[in-house]
């Protein structure tokens, strides 16, 4: 049985935060440049856009320009947001029940900052060694 809540937010801002801190230092700095947002759950509107039925079956989203695409003609309408869904991670961490919860919030990121680098699959590996 169960004796201690769920980390909140802002225990997972702070997990966000120290696998930013994890990455390759020439990343860093980029990746400082985007907004890392904690919300319970994705909203409906992305959902339905992705044609996603179950909202546990998204853990985050990129939302912005990736770096291989920007132009300097691009005109930033806000900075680039990585949302990291509370919910769908907790009942991931919860049903795999064989990594640290910290372990998946940073596979969760580094997996959005691929999109936002335009990281390859083996770009990713090697950065998110997680599943040792």
């Amino acid at each position: 049985m169960k004796t201690t809540p769920d980390p909140d937010s802002d225990a997972f801002h702070a997990m966000a935060e120290a696998a930013l801190a994890e990455l390759p230092q020439p990343f860093q700095r980029a990746a400082r440049e985007l907004v890392v947002r904690i919300v319970d759950w994705p909203p409906e509107t992305v959902l339905r856009e992705m044609g996603i039925d179950d909202p546990l079956d998204l853990t985050g989203l990129y939302e912005g320009i990736p770096l291989t695409e920007k132009s300097f003609m691009d005109q930033p309408v806000g900075p680039d947001v990585i949302w990291l869904f509370r919910e769908p991670i907790l009942e991931e961490w919860h049903d795999r029940g064989d990594v640290a919860l910290d372990d998946l919030v940073a596979h969760v990121l580094v997996h959005e900052l691929a999109h936002h680098f335009g990281w390859s699959d083996d770009d990713i590996a090697a950065i998110d060694r997680w599943w040792e």
